[in-house]
């Protein structure tokens, strides 16, 4: 099993507090109650939108990688590919294919890139930003060597065609 949050960098928690600030200066040329106001409501808004991104998840659990919305049983994956800081910014950048599945943060600089082998299904690749590349390729491999035998989330053929394809 793998799990991993894609948590937002420390210094990312000012911007709600800058974001208050800059609300209540706004609001203050009206009056103090509102500036308080702006102050809470912006610092408790922007807040909420930085947890929010920072929230996105990716885990090899039952048979399937889950992230971020997507659902991929490990019978549908092909090769992974873990990418350095280089190539994971040209895999994001120049040489991305726009039909592929991005589970993208900038602020992760590692990613693993693994191909769809279900040739009903369009996605050519998913790539996700990691920050553990080979653990996550690792733990994919056991689960697709777990459902090859009949384990958690392989329940042979009917399964795989059942579960096919990239739901998002």
């Amino acid at each position: 099993m793998y799990d991993e949050r894609l948590t937002v960098p420390r210094s990312w928690w000012l911007l709600p507090v800058a974001a208050g600030i800059s609300l209540a200066l706004i609001l203050l040329r009206f009056s103090a109650v509102g500036a308080l106001a702006g102050l809470v409501v912006g610092i408790v808004a922007m807040a909420a939108a930085v947890s929010g991104y920072g929230s996105a998840r990716i885990r090899v659990v039952q048979g399937s990688l889950v992230a971020g919305q997507a659902r991929i049983p490990v019978t549908a994956l092909g090769a992974a590919q873990p990418l350095d800081r280089a190539e994971a910014l040209a895999w994001r950048s120049v040489k991305a294919d726009p039909r592929a599945f991005m589970l993208l943060r900038s602020y992760v600089p590692t990613a693993l890139r693994v191909e769809i082998c279900d040739p009903d299904d369009p996605t050519p690749y998913v790539y996700l930003s990691t920050r553990s590349p080979q653990r996550l390729a690792a733990a994919i491999e056991a689960a697709r060597v777990g459902t090859d035998h009949g384990g958690p989330g392989g329940d042979g053929p009917a399964a795989d065609a059942e579960h096919s394809g990239v739901d998002r």
